[in-house]
């Protein structure tokens, strides 16, 4: 199976999942739509909560120390919320999710005034965090840059597909343009496999997906309406997490 099929596929479903609930969500009543968005802020809570967990993999303390773990996920969310902060990283979304609005209202006569660019960008921001970051999507677009099949994207796909049509009924055609972060982080680390060669080690994994729990866990946040965390800011995380790892590594 050539590299990038799972992306493909995944784009295929969240826009066939974005159709159907923007066709739905009109259908359903303000209090069904909260409920439903409530839903999906539970459910991240849940993956967040998993993912997060990883940071008492064995592999992760054999390789660093028993204490090491929760420091380097600590270290790489300060380090990663710092350097994205100073990068505006969650203003420059949202920024870019206003350019697409309005090039939405343009070119589909998609819903136009504040409450529909604040409904766009926030189905764009939200959808983009929730599909591009989490295990499915580092494992398995890793996995299939390796050569080792797309099995794991699929079932990302599917997952996304359904979030998708939830996600639509609430924000609307927001939504449906996330494929964009979809294609550049997604296809990129499946680049990012193709040009390793050989896995990535299970510790720098480890490490990684746990701090990629917390960053969910933000998501989730701001689903349930707990706290509007800037949860965008804190994507060099991803990559400071791994430096980290190997940085304890050679120390010890």
């Amino acid at each position: 199976m050539l590299p990038g099929i799972g992306t493909a596929v995944n784009v295929v479903t969240v826009l066939a999942g974005t159709s159907i609930g923007v066709l739905v969500g009109h259908r359903l009543p303000e209090r069904t739509r909260k409920v439903v968005t409530d839903g999906l802020g539970l459910v991240t809570l849940l993956i967040a909560g998993l993912s997060a967990a990883h940071v008492t993999d064995a592999a992760l303390s054999d390789a660093v120390g028993a204490s090491a773990p929760m420091l380097i996920v600590l270290g790489s969310v300060l380090i990663g919320g710092i350097a994205g902060s100073l990068l505006r990283i969650e203003d420059r979304l949202e920024d870019f999710g206003g350019l697409l609005q309005r090039a939405a209202v343009r070119r589909f006569g998609a819903g136009s005034g504040d409450e529909a660019r604040t409904r766009f960008i926030q189905g764009f921001v939200t959808s983009s965090l929730v599909f591009c970051v989490g295990p499915l999507t580092i494992l398995g677009s890793i996995n299939e840059g390796l050569g080792n099949g797309a099995d794991q994207l699929l079932l990302k796909s599917a997952l996304d597909g359904f979030a998708a049509i939830a996600f639509a009924a609430s924000f609307g055609w927001g939504v449906g343009f996330s494929v964009i972060s979809l294609v550049v982080i997604q296809g990129g680390l499946t680049a990012l496999g193709v040009a390793l060669g050989s896995f990535v080690p299970d510790a720098h994994l480890s490490a990684l997906t746990a701090t990629g729990g917390l960053v969910l866990l933000g998501v989730a946040f701001r689903l349930l309406d707990i706290k509007q965390v800037k949860v965008a800011d804190f994507l060099p995380a991803l990559l400071v997490a791994p430096l980290l790892t190997e940085l304890v590594i050679r120390i010890r």
